[in-house]
């Protein structure tokens, strides 16, 4: 058995030590939050006839939304503005972020973008692009020698 030397305030040290570190790690989101940028959520699939692009966009009008095709490129642009209203009571926590958003997407040369359309719906922006109609993949047999 080994002897150490005992220090009399060492549990005492080590119990504040961790009441610091809980404090610090429970309100440290609050204090140390700034207003930071925010991206949402995009989902892009595709069938034979059609890509489509679906990009979550709760809390924001229509009207700041934008949607461009461009040399291409789809460009969804918007804003997610603070509420205006102050709320009574004590913030513990605010996760959720605010301000200006850009997303950006290269289209491949089959998408007819001239018939290309959008609808916006319960937080959620739909674009479809349609497939240009030769453009579509052709199956090649392969033939065994």
């Amino acid at each position: 058995m080994a002897i150490t030397k005992w220090e009399p305030f060492e549990g005492l040290l080590n119990l504040q030590d961790r009441i610091n570190r809980l404090f610090e790690e429970t309100w440290a989101p609050l204090t140390r939050r700034t207003e930071q940028a925010w991206t949402p959520a995009v989902d892009i699939y595709e069938d034979d006839k059609e890509i489509v692009v679906k990009a979550e966009l709760p809390d924001i009008e229509e009207k700041d939304v934008e949607v461009n095709i461009q040399d291409s490129v789809l460009t969804i642009k918007g804003e997610r503005k603070k509420e205006r209203e102050e709320k009574k009571g004590t913030y513990h926590l605010i996760e959720t972020s605010y301000g200006s958003f850009s997303r950006s997407f290269s289209l491949p040369n089959n998408v007819d973008t001239d018939k290309a359309s959008a609808k916006y719906e319960k937080g959620v922006l739909k674009i479809t692009l349609p497939k240009k109609e030769g453009a579509k993949p052709k199956k090649i047999d392969i033939k065994v020698h």
